[in-house]
């Protein structure tokens, strides 16, 4: 991805963000907290630095989970169409966010980096052979790691 401002929100509008910087991992991930959360197979993440990201209208919700592994995530939602924009691990200082990606206004020419939780995918889920795969939770610089390698890009 370039350094081209891009820009992102909810589904009402109340909520819009600013990205600045480039994704330093895009990936799915097929554990059953992301398929309860999506609604769906699979969630997307991709991995931003916290000073790229600019929220430029609206204010967030927040709400606290315990994941399996004890840790707490905080999930920052709009309060009025309850749009996930982006999730943190609150005991990991890491510097990054974990935005929701299909919140950006132009998603098109998304390509993740990898499959992880592939232990708890829907049956009918068949990896790309393109991508890294992981039946579990990897450490995150393997993530960041096949994001470099594979050039993932996120759309103008």
């Amino acid at each position: 991805m370039n350094t081209e401002i891009k820009q992102g929100g909810c589904q009402c509008g109340q909520v819009t963000y600013e990205l600045s910087g480039a994704p330093v991992a895009l990936y799915r991930c097929h554990c059953t907290e992301c398929q309860t959360a999506s609604g769906a197979a699979f969630g997307m993440s991709m991995w931003v630095r916290v000073e790229d990201f600019k929220l430029t209208s609206g204010v967030l919700k927040t709400y606290v989970r315990v994941a399996d592994s004890g840790g707490q995530v905080e999930s920052s939602f709009c309060e009025y169409c309850g749009v996930r924009i982006y999730t943190q691990a609150l005991r990991l200082e890491s510097g990054y966010l974990v935005l929701k990606p299909g919140t950006l206004s132009k998603s098109d020419n998304l390509k993740p980096s990898a499959d992880i939780w592939l232990s708890s995918k829907q049956n009918w889920f068949e990896p790309p052979e393109d991508t890294r795969h992981f039946d579990g939770q990897p450490l995150l610089e393997a993530l960041f790691e096949s994001h470099q390698e594979s050039g993932s890009t996120v759309g103008d």
